[in-house]
């Protein structure tokens, strides 16, 4: 069976992306930085006949990503799809008035994490010229929103990472894309429920057409 592992992995859109990959036959490999929530999930997913399991690191600490990687190889084998898409709200956000060096950083520090994440499945992609990998951001990655200028700053630079690694990964037959979601998931729109987004994930993950898909679900 083929496996994903979500990187960043929660009860909104994280649980979906497992539930939709999971319905096509896909082993799941959880990942986020409370093992007990992770079970959680787990255990919603195994109810549905979702052959799942949560492993606990953190994207700030890449010795816990690398050990997190070797646990789901040794669990389900060789990662075929990674998608990363973590959220820390303990983060503030600033104004682009506002952007120093120092809110800055911190910002850069998670978002980047992805780049050992995403190091992780790389060589066995290549290895067997085959994967997807799939990176979220917010779409002010994509569009300007002032208001979140550290944050999309450091989404930015994940996404310019995401296009690169989308132009040479693709010689070896590897698929990457990056997802831009402007929308409040969750929040009322039928378009921004995240069991509707999630499906934008599988059909990218059969389609392998665009490098970007900008998912936009933020009007009534």
């Amino acid at each position: 069976m083929p496996v994903i592992a979500i990187v960043g992995a929660g009860p909104g859109l994280g649980i979906e992306i497992a539930r939709a990959f999971g319905k096509k036959g896909f082993q799941v490999a959880l990942v986020a930085r409370t093992q007990s929530k992770l079970d959680a999930l787990a255990e919603e997913l195994g109810s549905e006949g979702i052959e799942a399991a949560g492993f606990a690191a953190d994207i700030k600490r890449p010795d816990t990503i690398t050990a997190a990687f070797e646990q789901i190889t040794d669990r389900f084998g060789r990662v075929d799809v990674l998608e990363f898409s973590p959220v820390d709200q303990t983060l503030a956000a600033v104004n682009v008035l506002d952007v120093t060096l120092d809110n800055t950083a911190p910002q850069l520090e998670f978002y980047l994490g992805g780049i050992h994440a995403i190091r992780q499945v790389i060589p066995g992609m290549i290895e067997t010229k085959s994967g997807t990998i799939l990176v979220t951001t917010g779409g002010g990655s994509i569009h300007p929103f002032p208001g979140l200028a550290n944050i999309t700053l450091a989404a930015g630079a994940l996404r310019n990472y995401t296009l690169n690694l989308h132009e040479e990964l693709a010689q070896h037959g590897i698929y990457v894309a990056h997802v831009g979601i402007s929308a409040w998931i969750g929040g009322g729109h039928p378009g921004a429920a995240p069991e509707v987004i999630a499906e934008a994930y599988t059909e990218l993950y059969e389609t392998r057409k665009e490098p970007e898909l900008h998912y936009v679900a933020l009007e009534n």
